[in-house]
């Protein structure tokens, strides 16, 4: 499109009254990126100076000497620009409070012509999660982060079910937590259920509640999970362990949006927000019959991946101060340069869990206010297993170092048995044939 210079042209009052519409920081762009106008919202921040100096909205957010697109990120003006639709991104912006995660939004406004004459930007930042160390929200600013901010952002104002998807210990209780935070139900109850630890008889008690006398030992009547969530966010987490025969009962609330105490007749209205977890894959698991298909429509409306330590290292020097303010032991230490890069090339499949415990252990070893190799490593040596493979010549039986590797996969293997089983290529009754047969060997 032939782009035109609008930096010395009268904008149009109406034009100028769409800034004063928004709560939020708001201003008004060129196809040069030159601020051209702002909002009393976004002059708060930023001052008059960005309009009056006509400074381009990039050097402002980013302090970059070129438009975003030029420089790795996506550029919603650019794209509104060349669309002429709505474009919407999570950006790192600049700001004298520091650095911040912005919901960025641009919308076109035309021209006589029909042609995008303006583009108007739309900022909301998030508190959600932070750029910088946090010591009680989300951190990250790595683009696997980013990517899971919008969503998360996207979905945290709506009623939809969430389904958060990821392996063991990448955080998703603290990510059904900022949800439920930015939600209309922020101010109602956050309930969190540990699905994997429930037999089928305590499910049914535990989230709907009993009555007194409902079974044997129920001396009291008991408030059940999803009545203690009413006008809040009911978090079920490890949902692909729940009992395929409680399942059914888990989407008929769902479906009616009611409930009964366990011996109980009197049906009560269940009001909650439902975000659900799981390290599964809960596709396989319909596929294999374990899973129901309708439950798992019900629960996934709006899925969202979380990415595992390995696909954002580069949010580790965020990560490590903000992790060691949590910790009683680790307040004021830092890591050396050495340690840092020695945590860069680790695997973590354990995750932020996995970081966190073994930056506690080397806080307590550090004498100092600085964490070492020594430290870290005193950690690492506990992990490391010995090396299954036979060295040089050695020649053992096929029994022995299939026996050596199992006892390998069990102390490193974050899943359960049934997943280890799957990742195995073999049956739950082979696999538990063949730990016996570990067992069996180790007390000799």
């Amino acid at each position: 499109m032939k782009e035109t210079d609008t930096a010395s042209a009268a904008i149009p009052a109406e034009t100028l009254a769409m800034l004063e519409v928004y709560t939020e920081p708001a201003v008004l762009l060129d196809s040069q990126y030159n601020i051209l106008a702002a909002n009393p919202a976004y002059q708060r921040i930023f001052g008059t100076a960005p309009v009056t100096g006509r400074r381009r909205c990039f050097e402002v957010s980013h302090g970059y000497a070129k438009p975003c697109d030029q420089a790795g990120e996506c550029c919603p003006l650019r794209s509104t620009l060349e669309s002429g639709k709505v474009s919407r991104v999570m950006h790192v912006h600049h700001t004298p409070r520091g650095e911040e995660h912005v919901d960025v939004e641009t919308r076109a406004i035309p021209g006589e012509d029909g042609r995008v004459r303006y583009v108007l930007e739309i900022m909301r930042h998030t508190r959600l999660a932070s750029p910088e160390p946090s010591a009680d929200r989300m951190v990250g600013r790595s683009p696997a982060f980013v990517r899971m901010l919008e969503l998360v952002q996207r979905a945290a104002p709506s009623q939809a079910a969430v389904l958060l998807l990821g392996e063991t210990g990448t955080g998703k209780e603290m990510v059904a937590h900022a949800i439920h935070e930015a939600s209309a139900r922020g101010n109602g109850a956050f309930v969190p259920v540990e699905c994997a630890g429930l037999t089928e008889s305590l499910f049914e008690s535990e989230l709907f509640g009993h009555e007194r006398g409902a079974f044997t030992g129920a001396t009291a009547q008991k408030t059940g999970l999803v009545e203690a969530a009413g006008g809040g966010t009911l978090f079920l987490d490890e949902v692909g362990d729940i009992p395929l025969s409680m399942q059914v009962k888990l989407l008929r609330l769902l479906e009616t949006g009611r409930f009964r105490r366990v011996g109980s007749s009197v049906e009560q209205e269940a009001d909650f927000r439902l975000v659900c977890a799981t390290h599964r894959d809960l596709r396989a698991q319909v596929a294999a019959g374990e899973f129901r298909l309708d439950l798992y429509f019900r629960i996934s409306v709006f899925p969202i991946p979380l990415p595992s330590l390995r696909q954002r290292r580069e949010d580790l020097p965020l990560l490590v101060p903000a992790l060691l303010g949590r910790i009683r032991s680790g307040r004021g230490k830092h890591l050396t340069p050495k340690a840092m890069a020695t945590l860069q090339g680790m695997d973590f499949p354990g995750n932020i869990r996995e970081l966190r415990n073994l930056l506690e252990r080397a806080s307590l070893l550090a004498d100092g206010q600085e964490i070492g190799e020594r430290e870290l490593a005193a950690d690492l040596d506990l992990q490391r297993a010995p090396d299954p493979c036979p060295q040089g010549s050695e020649v053992i039986p096929l029994e022995e170092l299939e026996q050596r590797y199992l006892g390998r996969v069990l102390a490193e293997f974050p899943g359960d048995r049934q997943e280890l089983a799957g990742r195995l290529g073999v049956s739950e009754r082979t696999l538990y044939r063949k730990l016996k047969g570990l067992e069996h060997r180790s007390r000799r």
